[in-house]
């Protein structure tokens, strides 16, 4: 035990042989704290004047992007009420009570037209030269866009006989196109929107362009008929011009495809306008809607639809009439196949969650009611055929 004492007892001198030193040590290291205190405060003096200019920085990029997006919400307010036409018709007829976007599961008529005084058409008699359906389930935010080639056969209830269906809007305007597309597909249309062909190329002008896949050489009409859009085959971005040529031309495939060319234009529209680099741009695509479109939906119902967009662009799923050509009566003529038609109307019927059609259930007029041989002056003549572009 005192051995063991002193052993301790000598490993304590060892330490404090070396106590200069250690105090020396420890006053040159009170120094050089000292003198880093001093650093590190400059540091942060310098540092925090850094953060005060990233700050103020972050503060107007955020105070310029909320007067932006203030902006755009006026912007679209603006151009949602020149666009609007109050309709007053509440629900459609197929509907047991009125929906909301929001809620609900609804349909939108796209209705394109060419009001082109060079074609004599203009507000009174334009056909409509691109007709669409669009359906939007609210549950898995999807959507289905069926294209109707303009010559399709239809009866038209206006008139009460069968017609081109691009007709539909000369006798009547849009609420004779939204009652034939009604009987034709047995589904509600709850929205329409009709535009004209300078908001399609002011759009995609704004948007700086669209990337679509053109599947031959064109040499095509442009917005005032002079052939000046010539476009080779391949992936490629075209502007507002081009695009509209692209989607009218159908000298070298048929209607469907050029309702398929449509679907796809539209697409490139949509995917381009919800990208990030679009949104500069958004008030010039405002202005271009505003000025060229008729709707019956409000501003508060459109706004209901960017819930489509939370989780970017939604999937559209395109779907095409099937049917043949027909020339037997000295006029050109689309006839729709029955379980082509059939099909469709199940497909969207299913997506708006309605009853599913199991047939057609044409009714007595539609099936035998053909087009009589005198006709009401509508401002054009009828018998034409495919080959012109306008027609």
């Amino acid at each position: 035990m005192p051995e063991k004492k002193k052993g301790t007892r000598q490993q304590a001198p060892s330490s404090s042989s070396t106590s200069t030193p250690k105090a020396k040590s420890h006053a040159k290291s009170r120094t050089t704290k000292s003198q880093e205190r001093k650093k590190k405060k400059k540091e942060k003096e310098s540092g925090g004047c850094l953060w005060k200019i990233l700050l103020v920085v972050l503060i107007l990029l955020l105070a310029f992007g909320g007067g932006y997006i203030y902006y755009l919400f006026h912007s679209g307010k603006k151009a949602a009420e020149n666009a609007y036409v109050e309709n007053s018709r509440t629900k459609s007829e197929l509907r047991d009570e009125s929906v909301q976007p929001l809620t609900d599961n609804i349909s939108i008529m796209i209705v394109g037209i060419d009001d082109s005084e060079k074609r004599s058409q203009g507000e009174g008699n334009s056909r409509s030269d691109a007709l669409l359906v669009a359906t939007l389930n609210n549950k898995d935010k999807s959507i289905k866009l069926v294209s109707i080639p303009r010559d399709s056969y239809v009866y038209i209830p206006t008139v009460g006989y069968k017609d081109k269906i691009t007709h539909a809007h000369a006798y009547g305007g849009i609420d004779a196109t939204r009652e034939t597309v009604e009987g034709l597909l047995n589904v509600p249309i709850d929205y329409y929107f009709r535009v004209n062909f300078d908001a399609f190329i002011e759009i995609v002008d704004a948007l700086g362009g669209v990337t679509v896949d053109v599947p031959y050489e064109i040499n095509e009409l442009d917005e005032n008929d002079k052939r000046t859009v010539h476009l080779m085959p391949g992936t490629q971005e075209v502007n507002g011009r081009e695009a509209l040529a692209l989607a009218r031309t159908r000298h070298q495939d048929s209607d469907v495809e050029r309702g398929k060319r449509q679907q796809m234009i539209l697409e490139a529209i949509a995917s381009k306008a919800t990208s990030v680099t679009s949104f500069t741009k958004y008030d010039k695509v405002l202005a271009a809607v505003g000025n060229n479109m008729q709707t019956d939906m409000t501003f508060d119902e459109m706004k209901s639809l960017f819930a489509y967009l939370q989780n970017g662009m939604p999937d559209i799923d395109s779907l095409s009439l099937k049917g043949s050509d027909d020339m037997s009566s000295g006029i050109y003529y689309y006839l729709l196949q029955d379980d082509s038609l059939l099909e469709t109307r199940q497909t969207l019927q299913k997506h708006l969650g309605l009853t599913i059609d199991t047939k057609l259930n044409l009714s007595e007029d539609e099936e035998v009611i053909e087009e009589p041989t005198t006709k009401q002056n509508t401002g054009f003549q009828s018998n034409y055929n495919s080959s012109g572009s306008g027609n």
